[in-house]
This record gives C-alpha cells, sequence and structure tokens, in this order.
C-alpha cells in the first residue's frame, strides 16, 4: 500500500511539473515585429563647413519608430537611436566611425559646429564620403538591433580646436617627471630631440618617454621660454589623464610608477592621455 502511495505521490509530482513548463513556454515572451526605422535628413545648402557658421543651423536628422511588438503586445521599454557616421564603405565598422546615442528621440537638429563634430577624425578641409544610419536597440541592454537606411553626404569638414595649437608648431616636455629628475628636469631648454612630441595629425602629438614615479612636468611650445605653457587644473585630473589647457595654474601629474610612457595630446578634444607601455 505504501508503495502504490509513494508511486502515486510521484506521478502527481511530475505532471505539476509538466503542467508548470507547459504554462511557462506558453507565458514567453517573444517579439512579434519590428520595422527598421527610415531615416531622412534636410539637405545641406553647402557642404563645405565653414567655422564662422558654427552657431547656425545645419540639418535635421528624423527618423520612424521601429514599433517593437511582443506577443504581449507593444514594447514600453525605452528604445535607443544612435547616429552611425562612417566612413562611405566601411559598412560602419571602421576605427573612425563616431556614434551618437539619443533616447526616444525621432529627429535631432545640429549646428554646423555640432555637424562638424561628427567629423572630428577625419582629415580637415578637404571632402570625405560619409554614410549615416540609424541603429535602434531596445532597453537598457541593447538588445534587437534594427538598422535604418543609409544616407551619403560628401562633406568638408573644418578645423576646430577646443585648446590652442601651439603658435611654435613644436611641443616639448619639461619637469621633474623626466629623464631630468628633481636636479635638472626642469632646466629650460630641454633635451631635443628625446624631450620633443611628434606631431601625428592636424590636432594630435604624442612623445614616448621614461618618466620617473611620483612627479610632475609641464609642455612647453617654445623651448628655452617660460612665457607660455600648457597645464591642466588638478581637480580635474589624474595620472592618467584629462582635459588640458593653455596657461592654465597647475604641473600634470606625473604616473605614479617609473617606467616608459606614451603621452598623447589631443587639441580638437582638449585632452591628454598618459598610458604606460
Amino acid at each position: 500500500m505504501m508503495k502504490n502511495n509513494i508511486i502515486k505521490t510521484l506521478f502527481f509530482t511530475l505532471v505539476v511539473v509538466a503542467l508548470f513548463a507547459c504554462e511557462k513556454e506558453e507565458n514567453k515572451v517573444v517579439l512579434e515585429s519590428a520595422s527598421s526605422p527610415v531615416l531622412t535628413a534636410t539637405p545641406l545648402s553647402n557642404n563645405v563647413l565653414n567655422i564662422a557658421a558654427k552657431d547656425l543651423p545645419a540639418l535635421t536628422f528624423s527618423w520612424t519608430n521601429p514599433n517593437y511588438t511582443f506577443n504581449t503586445g507593444p514594447s514600453s521599454q525605452d528604445v535607443t537611436y544612435t547616429l552611425q557616421v562612417d566612413t562611405t564603405g566601411a559598412n560602419f565598422s571602421s576605427d573612425k566611425l563616431k556614434e551618437v546615442a539619443y533616447t526616444n528621440d525621432l529627429s535631432i537638429s545640429l549646428t554646423v559646429g555640432q555637424f562638424n563634430n561628427l567629423f572630428a577624425t577625419f582629415q580637415e578641409n578637404i571632402p570625405h564620403n560619409f554614410e549615416f544610419r540609424i541603429k535602434a536597440t531596445l532597453g537598457a541592454g541593447g538588445s534587437l538591433p534594427q538598422y535604418s537606411n543609409v544616407i551619403k553626404m560628401v562633406v568638408t569638414p573644418f578645423l576646430d580646436v577646443t585648446v590652442v595649437l601651439p603658435f611654435t608648431g613644436d611641443l616639448y616636455l619639461i619637469g621633474s617627471a623626466t629623464p631630468g629628475g628633481d636636479a635638472t628636469g626642469w632646466n629650460n631648454p630641454v633635451p631635443s630631440p628625446s624631450q620633443k612630441f611628434t606631431k601625428t595629425s592636424s590636432t594630435t602629438y604624442e612623445l614616448t618617454i621614461n618618466l620617473f614615479g611620483g612627479k610632475e612636468f609641464l609642455i612647453i611650445p617654445d623651448n628655452g621660454s617660460w612665457a607660455n605653457k600648457y597645464a591642466v587644473s588638478a581637480s580635474a585630473v589624474t595620472a592618467q589623464g584629462g582635459p588640458f589647457g593653455y596657461n592654465l595654474g597647475d604641473n600634470f601629474p606625473g604616473p605614479a610608477a617609473p617606467g616608459l610612457y606614451k603621452i598623447v595630446l589631443n587639441f580638437k578634444t582638449g585632452r591628454y592621455t598618459v598610458t604606460k607601455i
């Protein structure tokens, strides 16, 4: 009798588990439909961008809602729309891809300056072939991407910088973090070319050099002169980088540990990095 009761109990348990599994399967949320956004853009009156007009309206991008719909009904989650910009033919996968995200918006109007910022990684003052599209994703995890049609434009960006470029065209590293250390690191002029930056683009400079740990440095445009300098506001930076500016009041903080480091200054973004090699 006890054996029969055990068998009945096991059978009942299996039936309950099976019913629960079926119910769980029936309640599963499944995407039933979504449409690719349709992207449009007002035409530019002149695709050669001009810094004198940087605060004037440039164009408006507009797109349609992908209408994510599940078996439970239309989605109530936020949709994030990302404007993607890349060079033509790169299939939005090059290292120059620019992405700007907008949550719930269905259009964005840009000034000439804002539009120009989309092309920060491209050479200025020459025409480039660009492609634009919208990527729609659902929820905080960026799931279920939907891509719009592609719009092509030829645009000539202008040179725009956050920090004034060196009037000499050159930059030099000086300070106690440099190979001279506390004894001679602040001597001006500094050794060149060992402490001279290399200009890698119209708005970026870099230098790879051995630095002492726990020290400081400055960057000067005129080797042998203290008239001008590139410096920082100490509270806004770390030993790994941050914003910098022209004739600010504080020295750059050097890395905590000695070693070989690459220092990169980007005058377009107004930020620098210090990276251990």
